[in-house]
């Protein structure tokens, strides 16, 4: 199930020379709009400055264009936040000494869920059963006779600060875009009145804009209506199996051939998955993943494998398996490229703790990946030596998106914990939502039991409670550590989530720092600070108690 919308849209320039309004709306192919949403917006030029119609129809021409080229992963907000702030940096590089300035609503509609970017005096209405509300706030100053002035505009401020606001859709509703040369003259009752006695869009839009003129309005009029005919669906998961239809294609023999892949061999076989060694028309080696027969009738399964070939697809790079674009697929599987190497868990098993220079390697390319993740908006949740491969080639890649978590795109996480339990952090265990920090919590135990065969805790079996005091110092195990990265160590593994590293980032940078980062100062002991008056004290002390034990004998 899709969301199905209806719009229509009106603009008139009424006694203004030029309309200075400019209305968007983009409608995307149906995966596009599953990620990226429908967006809709309304930019108001600003008269008084050196061309206002050029710098709202830029804006919109911009946001439009620029809005579904940013990572899909990314968060509705997260995308037209970075994209406001460099028109508004862009709008005032322009204007040659006059400003180029306009107001601008942006509303993105996707699956259930709405979202508002907002400034200026451009108004927002939500119109469901019989209630208008305004959604938005007018960015104008309040004294009397300066209710037209804007305080809040693209390209007035270095600084741009825009509202934000999100919620859930309802079935039926409408959302009115509306520049403040319909709402200045007409006032919400009037508003009210045409959306209740005008149920069809167009004739709606085109009554509020012609009544603003009538009403004596001398500015340019726009309205923009869109209407919810039906809901999407919660998450992409959902909207990804709608789009791929295809069957599990079952226990595959050697020799096989399926969708033009000729089967080699079963390589692992879990309740979860299947992967098999399949090869191309060329003998080139690659892996298909798919899911065992069993799991066919089960609930989000199908969801499951494909939201996790959308998610490496959209980190494609060193750190991780290249996908193939297996275009001609007719059933539900991925295929992934083989590469000659190990696991980090193997390594770890064969041949013991890494050494300290190839440690230090793949810690490095380990947190380059993780940064990768996180800067498009996705958590892994299953970060550990079994699902780090290192390739023969000396490339570390990080494996296995099964558990892979985007906030606003994946389905909310539910009660159960997912992911291995000597990795999880101590707040997944309360139920606190997936974060960065808890990948990076898996990160911290990952490279300390591959620096020292040992976890910072001890193991965690499953369905065990586990309760995190002090980790111990991984110098007990490897007494060559040097003290920073002791210290960066028991930083990454720290039970709270505050005092752990803030981004992956901030950690890389500590590790190519090594013996010159800052180490935050200790108390020294008294021992050390003051030797002198230490052993003058115990001496006295001594002596007392020798006084003591002399006179108790004489006594006896």
């Amino acid at each position: 199930m899709s969301l199905q919308l209806s719009f229509a849209q009106a603009s008139a320039t009424g006694p203004r020379e030029e309309n200075q309004d400019a209305l968007r709306l983009v409608t995307p192919a149906p995966e596009l709009a599953a990620s990226k949403g429908y967006l809709f917006a309304l930019a108001d030029g600003v008269s008084q400055c050196a061309d206002g119609g050029l710098a709202a129809r830029a804006s919109l021409q911009a946001l439009a264009l620029d809005y579904y080229a940013t990572p899909a992963t990314w968060s509705v907000a997260q995308a037209l936040d970075r994209l406001l702030l460099a028109q508004n940096r862009w709008l005032r590089a322009q204007g040659s000494g006059q400003p180029l300035l306009t107001t601008l609503s942006a509303l993105v509609l996707r699956g259930r869920r709405f979202t508002l970017a907002h400034v200026g005096d451009c108004r927002v209405y939500r119109w469901h059963a019989g209630h208008l509300q305004c959604l938005s706030e007018d960015h104008v100053w309040d004294q009397p006779g300066m209710q037209h002035v804007l305080k809040r505009a693209l390209g007035l401020d270095q600084h741009l600060l825009v509202d934000y606001l999100e919620g859930e859709l309802q079935a039926g509703e409408c959302f009115l875009l509306v520049s403040d040369g319909v709402w200045a003259s007409l006032g919400d009752q009037h508003i009210q009145a045409v959306l209740r006695e005008q149920p069809d869009l167009q004739l709606a839009v085109d009554t509020l804009v012609t009544s603003a003129h009538l009403n004596g309005s001398q500015d340019n009029a726009s309205a923009l209506l869109v209407q919810v005919e039906q809901l999407g669906t919660a998450n992409l998961g959902d909207t990804l199996a709608q789009l791929q239809q295809g069957s599990v294609p079952g226990p595959l023999r050697e020799g096989q051939v399926i969708d033009g892949w000729l089967t080699e061999q079963l390589l692992s076989h879990s309740r979860q998955s299947l992967v098999y060694r399949v090869r191309d028309g060329q003998g080139q080696a690659w892996l298909l993943k798919t899911l065992p027969a069993a799991r066919e009738q089960e609930p989000k399964a199908a969801q499951g494998l494909l939201l996790e070939e959308w998610f490496l697809r959209r980190v494609a790079g060193r750190h991780f398996p290249e996908l193939h674009a297996a275009s001609q697929r007719q059933h539900l599987y991925y295929v992934m490229r083989e590469y000659p190497g190990q696991t980090l868990a193997t390594l770890l098993a064969e041949h013991g703790p890494l050494p300290l220079p190839q440690w230090l390697e793949m810690a490095r390319q380990l947190l380059q990946a993780v940064g990768v993740l996180h800067r498009r908006n996705l958590l892994h949740r299953d970060i550990k030596p079994d699902n780090l491969h290192l390739g023969s080639d000396g490339q570390l890649r990080l494996l296995d998106f099964g558990l892979a978590y985007c906030p606003g795109l994946s389905e909310d996480p539910l009660h159960d914990v997912p992911g291995t339990p000597s990795y999880l952090a101590p707040e997944a265990f309360d139920g606190q939502p997936p974060s960065p920090r808890q990948d990076l919590y898996a990160v911290g135990v990952t490279l300390y039991r591959l620096l020292t065969g040992h976890y910072p805790y001890g193991e965690v079996e499953a369905f065990q409670r586990p309760r995190f005091g002090q980790p111990v110092n991984a110098a007990r195990y490897r007494p060559d550590l040097p003290e920073w990265l002791q210290h960066n160590l028991q930083q990454a593994v720290a039970a709270d989530p505050a005092q752990r590293f803030e981004t992956a980032e901030h950690w890389l940078l500590l590790l190519e720092r090594g013996d010159r980062q800052e180490l935050p100062t200790r108390p020294r002991p008294l021992l050390e600070r003051e030797p002198l008056k230490v052993w003058r004290t115990l001496a006295l002390l001594s002596l007392l108690f020798n006084l003591i034990l002399l006179f108790s004998l004489q006594k006896g």
